[in-house]
């Protein structure tokens, strides 16, 4: 890694994906739970597991599109990588079900 290089860590992608909000649920990505896996590259390669509410989501690509733009924006991030998995399936976190009501 060459001097003038930043360095992206795990925090500043994560409060990036803070602000990518599911278009149903209006809730933020990371607080949904929807992010299982976070790496990042010495060569600014930030690689992203990621899963939706259902497989069927319809807003499943716009998500994604929508972490690759902001993560992407971190300065010394060169590529964004996102894997959408289904396995496990998701599970919202207590808070989120007591937030729909579904404790």
């Amino acid at each position: 890694m060459s001097e003038d290089s930043v360095k992206v860590t795990k925090d500043q992608v994560i409060e990036a994906l803070k602000q990518v909000e599911d278009p149903e649920l209006f809730l933020d990505v990371w607080f949904l739970g929807l992010i299982y896996d976070i790496e990042i590259s010495d060569e600014g390669v930030v690689s992203i597991d990621m899963t939706f509410t259902t497989p069927l989501c319809p807003a499943g690509p716009q998500l994604v599109e929508d972490v690759k733009f902001k993560v992407s924006e971190i300065e010394g991030v060169n590529e964004v990588k996102v894997n959408v998995v289904f396995d496990p399936p998701w599970e919202p976190p207590d808070e989120v079900k007591g937030m729909m009501g579904m404790m």
